[in-house]
């Protein structure tokens, strides 16, 4: 039966030994679900992945090998065709050494071995004649190991594994090589290009910060991965005190939606975030490194020096084509014009000035294949979120070719496009276009269902959590070593248990979906007076495990899976996420749990019973409880009428308490950067 399995296919390679972090990955990766917080993946070396596949004339987006640092071992049961990219890790056939960017035929029983990567560079990748066949997910096979599926089951290649191949395409071209002039350049000095926006001076850098960022030698942390590559160097002096209600430190915005790329701090540190990193978050990126570049990220090594230059759009678009003609007809790749962008407002594209009940609209730069369009001023208001979604409908209604995303974040929309197919300039001309369609939304109605769900308060893993993060990152930061004393102490409560009071008798409403990935929640209560407000991590923990429950600014976020994060946390409820679908309150093409506009309630429960429901819930063996009911927006505003004198109050005890955890921050010099 095998046999004819292998027959039928292209054979089968047997994996010996897994190496350090090897992954199966396509090209462009997971597209379409950046709304939910479901992040492309794929190769994060593209230029290499692309490069092998085209010299053994695959199909662009045929499945590789990506391998991290040290490589695997495999054995052939089948006569095939290989070819490596990217970095030199010293591969061998047989005890034979295997050259890069060389298709090579291999027998069956042959052993191929890639051992540590030599560098420079810290990933090298495996493509074979046709491809590996795994079942995609979500229209991809790239692996997403934190979200655990893709690939092979959502891992890396463990010993034992059975790699099936697919059968290279009939009446392909004979393979070619690529001279080792044309070699994607490796270095340990990088240059890193970028586009400015879509935050920059003066409204949250100042003009000496971005000035810095780009005369600044970067130095690469050790601790990066796919999810971003932190850099450490020069902290900005910011041209804001604070964040407002979105925290207390100047780089908190209300969520936003991020792209890969983007240069994003978290706090005083920079990120730039990778193909696994998160869609939506709180935070500002003043830069984001141009499409042409993004293949870098996947060769930066700790201790690699990254120097940025930032690019009008004119060279960004060149770069690009001329890596695509280079990726397609092979040839030394030209070099793009390198022109320096002026920085006095360029990261924003255009800005309407409010008319009537039409707020301002700003139109950012972000990157170059994506618009960010923010709604008001910097603060908390449901009806710039209500604009958004009625925005977000009218791109959909429009089925503009070349979209690749739509999604939303608090005040803001992102509309992610192929540049080749639609361009920026003409998706700027729509959007405007599009404002004036848009209507009142006083009246907006949209149903909304009530989603109770189990809350374990001051559960173990968020002192696990805290633990690790002053092990490893920051022992002595203000919220340490007990997030729930500081989120009552910065809003000016009496006692933890009022904190507890108000997180149970509180009703969030979804704002945004993928907040830190897979369906996590950024939702705000309804009742102002339930709104926490609280300051994120600075610099963001490095390790969040699932489903523990968050504050950051005046947002609820519900962790989606093990990651990266910078919410106050205090407590942990059942998942959100379910990769199986199609089980209890889980539909089958639909994994995450909950939709924009549902309003989420917590009910208490112990730590071991949340141990029974967090078994059980993904399984079908307990299900929640579901409320239907509608979110009037004019019947919300005559509850804050009524409530006003309340709602003031409470606003301004909770202020005082900021401010004054503010001014002893200041104190610290926990602000200044300096």
């Amino acid at each position: 039966m095998l046999e004819k399995i292998l027959t039928e296919t292209g054979g089968a390679v047997e994996v010996l030994t897994g190496g350090l972090a090897t992954t199966v990955q396509d090209y462009p990766g997971r597209r379409g679900y950046w709304h939910v917080g479901v992040p492309p993946s794929g190769p994060m070396d593209s230029l290499a992945f692309r490069l092998g596949n085209r010299l053994l004339d695959n199909q662009e987006g045929a499945a590789g090998l990506e391998v991290t640092l040290l490589g695997p071992t495999l054995q052939f049961d089948h006569a095939s065709e290989v070819c490596l990219a990217g970095a030199d890790c010293g591969a061998l056939i047989d005890g034979r050494p295997l050259a890069p960017y060389l298709p090579t035929q291999i027998v069956r029983g042959q052993t191929l071995k890639l051992e540590r990567v030599r560098g420079p560079g810290v990933r090298a990748y495996i493509l074979f004649a046709g491809g590996v066949e795994v079942p995609p997910y979500l229209g991809s096979r790239s692996t997403f190991t934190l979200g655990r599926f893709g690939g092979l089951s959502g891992r890396t290649l463990a010993t034992g594994d059975l790699l099936h191949l697919a059968r290279a395409r009939p009446g392909r071209r004979d393979a070619c090589t690529l001279p080792v002039a044309c070699h994607p350049a490796l270095t340990h000095e990088w240059r890193v290009r970028v586009l400015y926006g879509p935050h920059g001076a003066p409204d949250f850098f100042t003009a000496e910060d971005i000035e810095e960022i780009l005369t600044a030698t970067w130095t690469v942390h050790h601790h990066s991965n796919r999810t971003g590559v932190r850099l450490m160097g020069p902290k900005p002096r910011w041209a804001r005190r604070d964040g407002g209600d979105a925290g207390l430190h100047p780089s908190n915005i209300h969520d936003t939606p991020y792209v890969v790329g983007a240069i994003d701090f978290t706090g005083d540190m920079p990120i730039i975030l990778g193909p696994d990193g998160p869609s939506l978050g709180g935070f500002v990126c003043p830069f984001v490194v141009i499409a042409a570049d993004l293949w870098k990220l996947g060769q930066l090594a700790p201790g690699d020096a990254v120097r940025l230059e930032c690019v009008d759009e004119l060279a960004a678009a060149h770069a690009e084509q001329a890596q695509d003609a280079f990726v397609a007809r092979g040839g030394v790749p030209r070099e793009a014009r390198r022109i320096r962008l002026r920085r006095d407002g360029g990261a924003i594209l255009e800005a309407l000035q409010a008319k009537g009940k039409q707020p301002k609209t700003v139109y950012r730069r972000q990157g170059d294949a994506n618009i960010l369009i923010e709604y008001g001023e910097m603060v908390l208001d449901l009806a710039l979120r209500l604009r958004v979604h009625a925005l977000m409908l009218e791109v959909e209604r429009l089925d503009l070719p070349g979209i690749i995303d739509v999604t939303p974040g608090v005040r803001s929309l992102q509309v992610h496009v192929d540049p080749r197919v639609l361009p920026l300039r003409q998706l700027l001309r729509t959007l405007q276009d599009a404002e004036d369609r848009i209507g009142e939304l006083e009246h907006f109605e949209i149903p909304s269902r009530v989603v109770w769900l189990p809350l374990s308060f001051a559960d173990p893993a968020v002192g696990e959590t805290i633990a690790r993060y002053m092990a490893s990152v920051r022992a002595d930061a203000p919220w340490c070593p007990d997030n729930i004393e500081f989120i009552r102490r910065i809003n000016g409560l009496a006692s933890v248990e009022e904190v507890r009071r108000i997180v149970f008798e509180a009703r969030y409403l979804v704002l945004g979906l993928g907040d830190v990935y897979l369906g996590a929640p950024v939702a705000v209560p309804l009742d102002p007076r339930h709104r926490l407000v609280t300051t994120k991590y600075n610099p963001a923990r490095t390790w969040t495990p699932p489903n523990v429950v968050g504050i950051g600014g005046a947002y609820l976020c519900i962790y989606g899976m093990e990651g990266p994060g910078g919410y106050q946390l205090f407590g942990r409820t059942v998942q959100v996420w379910n990769s199986q679908g199609g089980t209890g309150d889980f539909r089958e093409d639909q994994p995450w749990l909950l939709r924009f506009f549902d309003q989420i309630r917590f009910f208490p429960v112990t730590h071991a019973e949340l141990v029974d429901w967090r078994e059980e819930f993904p399984l079908g063996r307990r299900r929640l409880r579901i409320e239907t009911e509608s979110f009037c927006f004019s019947e919300y505003q005559r509850f804050l009428r009524e409530e006003r004198s309340s709602i003031e109050a409470f606003q301004a005890a909770r202020q005082q308490a900021f401010n004054s955890e503010r001014d002893a921050w200041a104190a610290r010099n926990e602000l200044s950067g300096r």
